[in-house]
């Protein structure tokens, strides 16, 4: 809740928390425990006309100011196609919209956002549904995933198991 209440003070446009950080909380509750402090809390938001990750760095303090100790990571979606190819070896179209960019995240669990109005309403958004979520259950969004970064990302994980021994990985 805290990390809701700074991202909606800071008010980014189109702004949302999710991927990791609303994963590792619903997963870590399936499993009967909680982390301390998650390993990131991603921020994500979409401003077609501000692109430079200057604003990214100024977002993140801002909410470092008013959630001290949560790790935040502030990414513009909208410009996101700017470094994936970079990264992950592959170009990507920009996308048009932050319910768009969601719906490309990693996995089917990570695709899922949400954000705290101004009436302390809770908005949800998972164009993938909430199933393998709720389920515990870890697959790779085709959207943008193949296999082999699926497989990729799990060798960086190889506490998986350990942490969650009530998750499903299922490949394909």
């Amino acid at each position: 809740m805290d990390a809701l209440r700074a991202g909606r003070d800071v008010a980014a446009p189109n702004w949302v928390i999710g991927a990791g950080a609303v994963r590792d909380l619903i997963f870590d509750h399936i499993r009967g425990a909680s982390a301390p402090v998650p390993r990131d809390v991603d921020y994500a938001y979409y401003d077609p006309v501000d692109l430079t990750s200057e604003t990214e760095a100024e977002l993140e303090e801002s909410l470092g100011r008013l959630a001290p100790g949560l790790p935040f990571e502030a990414r513009n979606q909208a410009r996101v196609h700017l470094w994936y190819e970079r990264r992950f070896g592959v170009p990507i179209e920009p996308y048009l919209s932050i319910e768009q960019a969601v719906s490309t995240w990693p996995e089917t669990a990570t695709a899922v956002a949400c954000r705290l109005n101004r009436d302390d309403a809770l908005e949800v958004i998972a164009p993938l549904g909430l199933t393998d979520l709720f389920d515990g259950v870890l697959r790779r969004n085709p959207a943008q995933i193949t296999e082999e970064m699926f497989d990729q990302r799990l060798r960086r994980r190889p506490d998986l198991s350990r942490r969650w021994p009530r998750v499903r990985v299922v490949r394909g």
